[in-house]
């Protein structure tokens, strides 16, 4: 999503740098792009030229109700750029190009999952039924709280360097991160994310990365100490991490393979995306 990155001022050489370590964590992660269309966002116009007709079915209000557009105005210090406000409806836009019926989401997009239905019920509303209307999946774990502020989302763009743990860190930064991650004065491993959300951030991520349930991870942290779990969770992060990490580095080595699988996404969501899009010229009356 190199078009949505800009929301987030950034140095050229930085951000093509950025694309290229995403697709290689994404690649590393799993996704086999003989399944899918991986592929650079800004590689297909489409995706912008019909943000500008959604945004035009848009309602300026709702975009300023969003939660995201005002913590992240008040992270930048300033009034916040226009990219910035209207980033939900170019997500919109990715979504309905596709014509997609069900899009995997975090907790904290949810707001944002149903903008797009609305911007496709209303222009549904206006040239006739066209667009589905995409249905959330959210899995078992809906959001990852700041190791430093568990108020807030995990977020990359998170200026604390502690608060965030990447794939790509090194198996001391990630100790250093949980140790230092805040909790409360109480010592037993409790899940009460109302009461306790810095020990209950650190269970849900320890059951992210085992796969295992709340209560099995519950059952597992009995008789310890916070200090001494946040070890235990640290060691399930790296233990997790650790094969992907290392396919990180590989793919790395091959920056022409990413460019290529890129370029080779590109063209297949531009098939997919022309005709589509075509169509929303016609009933728009562009041709």
């Amino acid at each position: 999503m190199d078009m949505h990155s800009l929301t987030m001022p950034k140095e050229p050489a930085v951000l093509r740098q950025n694309i290229l370590d995403t697709t290689a964590a994404i690649l590393a992660c799993g996704i086999d792009p003989k399944k899918c269309f991986l592929f650079r966002q800004s590689l297909v116009p489409e995706h912008a030229e019909l943000a500008w007709i959604l945004g035009c079915l848009t309602n300026v209000p709702r975009l300023l109700r969003l939660p995201q557009w005002k913590m992240k105005r008040a992270s930048q210090n300033s009034e916040g750029t226009v990219g910035l406000l209207t980033y939900p409806v170019l997500q919109a836009a990715d979504i309905l190009l596709y014509k997609s019926t069900h899009v995997p989401v975090g907790e904290d997009q949810v707001l944002h999952l149903e903008l797009a239905q609305d911007i496709a019920q209303h222009f549904n509303k206006k040239y006739g039924e066209f667009f589905p209307v995409p249905k959330a999946i959210l899995s078992t774990t809906k959001k990852i709280k700041s190791l430093r502020d568990p108020a807030v989302k995990m977020s990359k763009s998170d200026p604390k360097k502690l608060a965030t743990v990447n794939i790509a860190d090194s198996p001391d930064e990630i100790v250093l991160k949980f140790r230092k991650a805040v909790t409360d004065f109480t010592s037993e491993v409790t899940y009460d994310p109302a009461a306790r959300p810095g020990v209950s951030n650190l269970v849900s991520i320890h059951a992210a990365v085992t796969g295992l349930s709340i209560k099995e991870v519950l059952h597992q942290a009995a008789g310890l100490d916070t200090a001494h779990y946040k070890m235990v969770v640290a060691e399930s992060v790296i233990q997790k991490f650790a094969p992907i990490r290392n396919e990180i580095k590989k793919l790395q080595e091959d920056k022409s393979h990413l460019i290529k699988v890129l370029e080779d996404g590109a063209e297949k969501a531009k098939e997919l995306a022309a005709p589509i899009y075509q169509e929303i010229r016609r009933l728009v009356g562009f041709q």
